[in-house]
């Protein structure tokens, strides 16, 4: 979209798309989020967001349901104080200007985990990379829509970051010449548009554009109310029978994305840019292994990551054989995905070789310790479809135990449990994402049920943490899936040990990258004693407080089966990896010793169970495939909900129960 087109005066029609009622349709809407104002909510009310909204439709002749409608694609309306996403995206149209935001982004991993996890072979590690700053005109356009927006409305670069009210102008006055350079007039019907949206996306490719196209138009469908992060309670009406003409998406003259090896539901465009299986060196290879999931092994889980990185540093990374891979990205901007190792194959991406092998990984363009460098909602939508997929074609059940963050995959020893990653951290929306989902957490059991799960208010619950720019530091209050545990009901009390990330027995911290005392949400635990506002869980072997106030809940009751240790035990071994006992192991196989992690599963204490699995291993220490074997025991194991990350106990030392109401 080249060239710039002056602002249109305010016309007869433009007066009467903006007349229109700005109730939703309370059947279909997503559920109110309530959040505090920013300090940049410049509105006087809490009702003058929308008002913007209409006005800008107004001045560019654009229908008020598709400004909204695409604003709530990119941003859900939010603010964010200012902050840009992690495409490099600002206020409430998500206006691009990836080179400020790349000036300033931080970067957390340093690329030490080995990332494969198995001792069969040589670690791979990814070295930590970070590109050269661009310039702006290296950059494709997708990235740079800030100046475009700038050159058409004549107001400043900063205004446009700054202004929810100017950003909010800006994206219409894009739109508009979108419409115009796919061919079509200023309409006032909302159909169409399609060809306009589908270019407002900045995908360059088709599939792409008409996906992003068609869940904007899915969200104008379904209509949506909520209340922003800057206290601006905004409304999109339901029109249930809208129908636009989805074919001005292959006239735009956009390119094919080649997806003859995807596997992907037909509602995300996904591309095959491959990870190379390659040898190179003295016998060394990368960066993935061989398979055939899942009549080799059962595909039981998703690992949900973030790339700490740009999509295009990320899609460099994957495509060198000596660094590590993931089976799919997703690029934030518009959803696009790329998959880069077939899912029947095995990637390097958790850590967990025994995870890794079971697994499926996905990464996402983001950063861990940017708080409002936040995820577009086509980001967050275009993934769960592609997990929901995932889940079905494989039978993996949709709850936390299955669909992991990396940072709840466990380490496999008790020496590689400091070195595992963190991401996506405190910041991803888990709740919103199970919604997505289709799986929303809601209370299945009553306030005094024996499980809780962990369900804060992601907008109200702001828990301290720093770290995000520098050590110690405090970072941006900002909205989280995450509650902090303590060793007693007291915010003033010590936070909980995690004597595998502290062997010296050292509390927690508040640090952004320390998991040790921080449950998430959808996980479940065994409730361990309540005490007013405050409800204690067994977690890593002790009891965790929490604060759960009746006005504002944290948790809800669930119902779920729970283990403990067997009667007349004291402890259980707890364990990373579910690997089958010795005698189980062929000739010429390595036994994989059974090592447990430095935590106990004491007499009187339940953990939540996640599955009953057996033991297995995937031996594949070469590029030739010919001596790998999959090596399955007799020795069954449960997967527990431990602390942050999951864990497994052997089944024979422990015995399953439901838990009470």
């Amino acid at each position: 979209m080249q060239g710039s087109v002056p602002p249109p005066p305010r016309t007869a029609r433009g007066r009467a798309l903006r007349a229109g009622g700005v109730v939703a349709s309370a059947a279909l809407l997503l559920p109110l989020v309530s959040a505090g104002p920013s300090a940049t909510a410049e509105q006087p009310g809490s009702g003058a967001l929308q008002r913007e909204f209409a006005d800008a439709a107004e001045r560019y002749d654009v229908p008020p349901s598709v400004l909204l409608g695409v604003s709530y694609l990119q941003s859900r309306w939010d603010t964010h104080s200012g902050a840009p996403s992690v495409s490099g995206g600002y206020g409430p149209m998500h206006l691009t200007d990836a080179r400020t935001a790349l000036a300033e982004a931080p970067h957390h991993s340093d690329g030490t985990e080995d990332a494969r996890g198995d001792t069969s072979r040589p670690a791979k590690t990814g070295a930590a990379t970070r590109a050269a700053l661009p310039e702006a005109s290296e950059l494709p356009a997708r990235l740079r829509t800030l100046d475009r927006a700038a050159a058409l409305t004549g107001l400043p670069a900063g205004e446009l970051r700054e202004s929810p009210a100017a950003n909010v102008r800006g994206g219409a006055a894009l739109l508009a010449a979108a419409q115009r350079e796919a061919g079509r007039p200023l309409s006032a019907d909302p159909a169409d548009w399609y060809g306009a949206v589908a270019l407002f996306s900045g995908a360059d490719d088709s599939a792409t554009a008409a996906t992003y196209a068609d869940d904007v138009y899915a969200v104008i469908r379904d209509g949506v109310r909520r209340t922003t992060d800057s206290g601006q309670r905004v409304a999109l009406p339901a029109r249930p029978r809208i129908a636009p003409d989805a074919s001005q998406a292959s006239r735009l003259g956009l390119r094919t994305a080649g997806t003859a090896r995807t596997e992907c539901p037909r509602t995300v465009a996904c591309e095959w840019i491959p990870a190379p299986y390659e040898e190179f060196g003295e016998g060394d290879y990368g960066n993935h292994d061989k398979a055939g999931r899942p009549a080799s092994q059962s595909v039981d889980y998703v690992v949900i990551h973030d790339t700490e990185g740009s999509w295009d540093t990320t899609i460099k990374l994957v495509k060198d054989p000596t660094y590590v891979s993931w089976n799919y990205t997703l690029r934030s901007s518009d959803g696009h995905v790329a998959q880069h190792v077939a899912d029947k194959d095995v990637a390097w991406h958790a850590g967990n070789w025994y995870i890794n092998s079971k697994s499926v990984g996905l990464e996402h363009e983001g950063f861990l310790t940017a708080p409002d460098s936040w995820y577009t909602e086509a980001m967050y939508r275009t993934s769960a479809r592609l997990v929901r997929y995932l889940a079905d074609r494989y039978d993996i059940p949709v709850d936390r135990q299955h669909i992991l963050g990396h940072d709840t995959v466990p380490g496999t020893t008790t020496a590689t449990i400091p070195g595992m990653h963190t991401d996506p951290g405190p910041y991803w929306d888990w709740a919103h994402y199970f919604q997505l989902l289709g799986k929303p957490f809601r209370a299945t059991a009553g306030a005094g049920a024996d499980v809780v799960t962990i369900r804060p208010d992601y907008a109200a619950n702001k828990p301290s943490y720093t770290g995000c720019e520098k050590t110690g530091q405090a970072c941006a209050p900002h909205g989280s899936h995450a509650v902090r545990l303590y060793t007693a009901p007291d915010e003033n009390a010590p936070l909980v040990k995690d004597i595998g990330l502290r062997p010296g027995g050292a509390p927690s911290t508040t640090d952004v990258n320390d998991v040790g005392a921080r449950a998430s949400t959808g996980q479940q635990y065994a409730v361990a004693g309540r005490r007013g506002e405050w409800t204690a869980i067994w977690y890593l072997g002790q009891k965790a407080w929490f604060h759960n106030p009746r006005a504002l809940p944290t948790a809800v009751g669930a119902r779920a089966s729970v283990l403990t240790p067997k009667a007349g035990v004291a402890e259980v071994p707890v364990y990373g990896r579910a690997y089958p006992e010795a005698a189980a192991y062929p000739a010429g196989v390595p036994v994989q010793a059974l090592s447990a992690l430095p935590y106990k599963l004491l007499a009187g204490q339940r953990y939540v169970v996640g599955g009953r699995v057996p033991g297995e291993y995937l031996y594949a220490p070469t590029f030739d495939t010919t001596p790998h074997r999959v090596v399955r025991g007799e020795e069954k194991y449960y997967e527990i909900q431990f602390g942050h990350r999951v864990a497994f106990v052997k089944a024979a030392d422990v015995e399953v129960r439901p838990a009470g109401r």
